[in-house]
């Protein structure tokens, strides 16, 4: 059942805010989600300040982790040895507030107002609940939230409380270590939760405290990686702390005072985290990271004016504007403040799929931040798309050893990880996706051609396309039919797992052998070009001329289909079939022939996009968040208005309506980057990589217009979107970084729309659109009869 869509009087919809008006209780832990703050380092899920109404709060730094030897029922060479999860790290958002004796509590009191919000413009979140006490006092809170950006590791919160007649209060600050707290474990039997340790994770290292102040840090058991924490309390009326306690697992600055009426009591609680920050000789390190953390904070004040300004400068270039939808352009915010809160202060590290919003896939890496989310940075944020690719060059020595293990040459990239090993347990849907070193050389491909960025691409971009392309060389081989093939993989589509020639590895492979084929460098001789140029060109594409249509593998089109009378009940198939009933029946976990031809939209005629998707479209099941913008995006391609929007509008509601049931664990952070693919890439049909940018839009009827800004070498281009129009400017980049190489603003920018070449400057240039028609459904051959189905008739013998 739908959440935030479904119930407009609790969750009325405002264009830059998230809002909830009324509490009801059993959504905490998905409101959790929705309302979480993050920077892309830190991050603190949306719950409520009193840990009785919270489900799964807690608070993340990206990167920080505990490790484990992974037991296998059956151990094999090569197998991942050593679990990575994310840990929650000590959690500062806590209050327990007593008002003349009464505990106050979302589940236990008597609310007579309630509103919380999530302001997209500003990064604040803040809740303000009126309580009626049983004491007769009518009490005000207000709680606001806010991370920093400049000051990546800070948190500031604000608490008040007033109330219309004297009350006695008597409030508790609380840091909480909630990652060695009893819990249930519900990640059983559902590989998209994170999982608990068994043994204690953090052990502290330096407990100190008073007059309201705490300076705390820890030190994971195995992983060795060190956290430095300080929080500082400031209040309004006159008065100390009641008490300040210090403990391994919470610590505690209470305040006991009266309230008069009319008068407002604030409490601020500035916290600052710091990772890993100590030379390993330091004689005191927890006390040297805990000094550090102490150096580090910034009042409540200093951080709202820092998010303030970043989110001032975040929309000027990275908003998208729906006309006369005033629900869609509410949740496409969400999704890009989502984007923001997952990217914009990561520094030189990975984006793991949930950002820093929960705990889900453990916080690991996936090729998600490659085809998913570095389209978006690439276009709105260049110098953290450069970071990103970075982060992934620094795993390179893993990634040749890796390669070595796996018997190939040059780099291989983990499928999941956060400390650059492979930390997928499951081969076959795991490993065997050797598709994300394409990936990561197509996201450096982008980059460089978006950017300009001539100093990456001469060091790390070059890097990562040749280490990559050896591998592709030595893991395929060229057969007796003169093709190259490449055996033993599993494709984005994880319902078909190690097969032989899968589509979309076959077609990215072929662009990453291209595109380091094209390198002048002197590290690769011209004998190793050609093998590089051979492979490339003879790259065998399955091709079923019965279906007239590219086959997701060698022996996808001999596969049994799926009963599609099958129960929704029983869907994601993942959660209640065996792997091996899914791996020999015909059905798509997510887009994969699809997405190949989205992605080297060059290489495939508009006829073979048609027929593929047509024959795809209506055996993927969407059990991955991942499918719906990709089947959008090449259904708008192909000019299927009403199929495209449909695409769309489910993946823009994924976690807002909690459509897969498991928003509680984190934003699906690849599919908010797909909305921003969706509306630039599909309703406005960008393809890149080519000679210029290309538009060929569809704009769907119902829009009155689509606007958005692409922030490309240097500059900013302006499209704007009408029923029969596109509009086109450029102008220079003045939020654009110097660093790393990029290119500064030119006179104008070359594109196509629709094959006619314009050279755009400041001057505002409209172009005339025709209405692009819906072709004519493919028709296929009938299916081959099937076990599932009756026979009709006898065999003779």
């Amino acid at each position: 059942m739908a959440l935030i869509s479904s119930d407009r009087l609790r969750f009325p919809c405002e264009p830059w805010k998230l809002v909830e008006s009324i509490h009801v209780p059993g959504d905490a832990g998905t409101l959790e989600t929705l309302f979480s703050l993050g920077n892309g380092h830190l991050g603190i899920r949306g719950g409520h300040w009193a840990p009785a109404d919270g489900d799964l709060p807690g608070t993340f730094i990206n990167g920080f982790h505990e490790i484990w030897d992974i037991k296998h029922a059956e151990n094999a060479y090569g197998f991942a040895r050593t679990g990575q999860r994310i840990v929650y790290v000590p959690d500062a958002n806590n209050f327990s507030v007593m008002v003349d004796g009464e505990q106050l509590s979302l589940g236990e009191s008597n609310v007579r107002d309630y509103r919380r919000t999530l302001d997209f413009a500003t990064g604040v979140y803040e809740c303000a609940v009126t309580w009626e006490c049983r004491s007769g006092a009518v009490v005000t809170t207000v709680e606001r939230r806010v991370v920093g950006f400049d000051s990546r590791g800070c948190l500031g919160i604000e608490f008040s409380l007033s109330a219309d007649r004297p009350t006695s209060v008597d409030i508790t600050s609380a840091v909480l270590n909630r990652q060695d707290q009893p819990v249930e474990d519900h990640s059983a039997h559902d590989p998209r939760r994170s999982g608990r340790h068994a043994g204690r994770v953090l052990r502290p290292l330096h407990l100190q405290g008073s007059d309201g102040s705490l300076r705390l840090a820890w030190e994971t058991a195995e992983s060795r990686q060190r956290i430095g924490l300080a929080v500082d309390h400031w209040i309004s009326l006159d008065g100390q702390p009641f008490d300040t306690v210090v403990g391994e697992d919470e610590s505690t600055v209470r305040y006991v005072l009266a309230v008069n009426d009319g008068e407002t009591f604030r409490l601020e609680k500035s916290v600052s985290y710091v990772v890993n920050a100590v030379d390993e000789t330091v004689e005191e390190p927890g006390e040297a990271l805990a000094a550090e953390a102490e150096l580090r904070l910034a009042t409540f004040g200093a951080l709202l004016a820092e998010s303030a300004a970043h989110y001032r400068d975040y929309w000027a270039t990275a908003d998208i504007v729906i006309g006369g939808q005033a629900e869609m352009q509410q949740a496409v915010r969400w999704n890009l403040f989502q984007l923001a809160q997952a990217t914009a202060r990561a520094g030189v590290a990975g984006i793991p799929a949930k950002g820093v919003s929960g705990s889900g896939y453990e916080g690991h890496y996936f090729w998600d931040q490659e085809i998913y989310l570095l389209p978006y940075l690439s276009y709105t944020n260049p110098a953290a798309a450069r970071q990103v690719l970075e982060s992934r060059h620094a795993m390179l020595p893993d990634a040749r050893v890796r390669a070595k293990e796996l018997s190939v040459d040059g780099a291989l990239f983990p499928w999941r990880t956060i400390n650059g090993l492979e930390a997928s347990a499951y081969y076959a849907a795991g490993t065997a996706q050797f598709h994300i070193a394409a990936a990561i050389a197509f996201a450096a491909n982008r980059y460089q051609w978006a950017s300009g960025d001539t100093a990456f691409a001469n060091e790390i971009g070059a890097e990562l396309l040749i280490e990559t392309a050896r591998m592709w060389a030595s893991l395929g081989f060229f057969g007796k039919d003169g093709m190259f093939h490449i055996h033993g993989v599993t494709g984005p589509d994880e319902y078909t797992a190690v097969v032989n020639d899968n589509l979309y590895t076959n077609v990215m492979a072929r662009f990453n052998l291209r595109a380091a084929a094209e390198l002048e460098h002197p590290d690769v001789p011209q004998s190793e070009r050609i093998i590089w140029r051979q492979a490339a060109e003879r790259m065998s594409l399955p091709y079923d001329p019965h279906m007239e249509v590219h086959s997701q593998d060698n022996d996808f089109m001999t596969l049994e289909p799926w009963d599609w009378n099958t129960p929704r009940s029983k869907y994601p198939l993942l959660l209640n079939f065996h792997p091996l009933v899914i791996y020999r029946h015909q059905v798509l976990k997510q887009a994969d022939t699809v997405l190949a031809m989205f992605l080297q939209w060059q290489d495939f005629s508009a006829e073979e996009k048609q027929r593929a998707f047509d024959f795809y479209d209506p055996i993927t099941t969407g059990d991955s968040t991942l499918s719906a913008c990709v089947q959008g995006i090449i259904a708008a391609e192909v000019g299927y208005s009403d199929v495209a929007l449909k695409h769309f509008t489910e993946a823009l509601f994924i976690d807002l309506d909690n459509t897969h049931a498991n928003t509680v664990d984190g934003v699906h952070i690849a599919s908010t980057g797909g909305i921003w693919s969706s509306l630039v890439c599909g309703f406005a049909g960008m393809r890149d990589q080519g000679e210029v940018l290309h538009f060929d839009p569809r704009l769907p009827e119902e829009w009155d217009s689509l606007s958005f800004r692409l922030r490309l070498r240097g500059q900013v281009l302006d499209v704007e979107l009408r029923p029969g129009s596109i509009a086109l400017s450029a102008r220079a980049d003045h939020l654009g970084r110097s660093e790393g190489g990029l290119s500064g603003g030119g006179t104008g920018l070359e594109v196509s729309v629709r094959g006619q070449r314009v050279v755009v400057g400041p001057e505002t240039v409209t172009l005339p659109l025709e209405a692009v028609h819906a072709p004519v459904p493919s028709v296929f051959p009938s299916l081959f009869p099937t076990a599932g189905v009756p026979v009709v008739g006898t065999l003779e013998g």
